[in-house]
């Protein structure tokens, strides 16, 4: 029920301050299940993150991202981009600040790397919040059979004016 509250919070807000056309602005509660049944099939074995949009109305984009114990996804940095984490079922560990080692760029606004050194982890689990402020490095280790989390980049400056 939770997830269906934020998703249509965030859809609502998006529709109100979005100054392009909305590409998808309603997912269901029965549309996000289905994702994650999607995710738990299709997921190749050493896929480390099946990433799925529930949401988007740019610059906003709202996804589900599944994750599986034994298969940590390479930490990253978001440089113009706060991301805000919801978790919508298991249980990991999510670790924000530090340095990225062996830094290289994904595109030109993301970084990603083999580790993360430093920063602060925490365990994380279903119905929990999490805020990762642009430019800062976090990852997602140690995942407790599955962790399913929704979450919501919000680039630097809101909306587009």
């Amino acid at each position: 029920m939770r997830i269906a509250s934020i998703v249509t919070l965030l859809s609502a807000a998006t529709l109100l301050s979005a100054q392009q056309p909305v590409e998808k602005a309603f997912s269901s509660a029965a549309d996000v299940q289905a994702m994650i049944e999607k995710a738990k099939k299709e997921r190749k074995p050493d896929q480390p993150n099946f990433i799925q949009q529930i949401l988007q109305a740019a610059p906003y984009n709202v996804n589900l991202e599944y994750r599986v114990q034994g298969i940590d996804t390479n930490p990253n940095i978001h440089d113009v981009e706060a991301e805000i984490v919801y978790v919508v079922d298991g249980a990991g560990v999510l670790t924000i600040g530090g340095a990225l080692k062996d830094e290289r760029r994904t595109n030109a606004t993301n970084r990603t790397g083999s580790k993360l050194e430093g920063g602060t982890p925490r365990r994380i689990a279903k119905g929990d919040y999490a805020m990762i402020p642009e430019n800062t490095a976090h990852s997602f280790t140690q995942v407790e059979g599955r962790l399913v989390i929704m979450s919501v980049h919000i680039p630097r400056g809101g909306a587009a004016k």
